[in-house]
């Protein structure tokens, strides 16, 4: 499989780790939990179990696969998460461009990212639609249109342009990402990506 060969555990033997490395991730009834990872495969297990199922756009995937690579070299490079969660979201933007570009007015020579985002809820995202929401509990719509800040079009640009306090990785942000291709997707995927 592609994914075995691009997430080679190989390529972080090289690097030794003196402690775990730790990652702000939500936790059912806990989004300020904390996930320890102890080895290397253990970090790309869980980097793997955040993959897009089959279906999508390999344009949208092989984008996709950037930043699990990024989350992933970051056992190494801890500072990769951050680059991984930048193009996680450039990432979505692409995917809502495809799903929805024809239904949002362009702005210039482009469509914004945060009205793609709002086109998602009058396409019937709800929160009770989103896995990571049913996983975890508490609610992303929000961050989805904007009302809670940052949302995900702020977040992003604000990484885009180099915000001088954004040091912390956002915790779930990867996975976020990876339920909102999906939903948008939905229609295209067998069965469960069905929403």
């Amino acid at each position: 499989m592609y994914e075995n060969e691009y997430l080679d555990v190989e390529l972080l033997s090289g690097g030794h780790r003196d402690v775990p490395l730790n990652l702000p991730w939500p936790a059912p009834g806990n989004p300020g939990s904390v996930i320890t990872f102890e080895t290397a495969t253990q970090w790309r297990t869980f980097v793997l179990s955040l993959s897009l199922p089959p279906g999508i756009p390999e344009i949208v995937a092989a984008k996709y696969r950037r930043a699990q690579m990024l989350y992933f070299l970051a056992w190494l490079y801890f500072d990769l998460v951050k680059a991984g969660e930048l193009v996680g979201l450039a990432t979505l933007e692409l995917a809502l461009n495809d799903r929805y570009g024809d239904k949002v007015q362009k702005r210039g020579k482009y469509r914004p990212f945060a009205d793609l985002l709002k086109y998602m809820l009058v396409d019937g995202l709800t929160d009770d639609k989103v896995p990571m929401v049913q996983k975890y509990g508490g609610t992303v719509i929000g961050f989805v249109s904007g009302d809670s800040k940052p949302g995900l079009a702020e977040r992003r640009n604000m990484m885009a342009h180099g915000d001088p306090f954004d040091g912390f990785p956002v915790g779930g942000l990867l996975e976020l990402v990876r339920d909102l291709i999906v939903y948008s997707y939905r229609d295209m995927l067998p069965w469960p990506g069905k929403g």
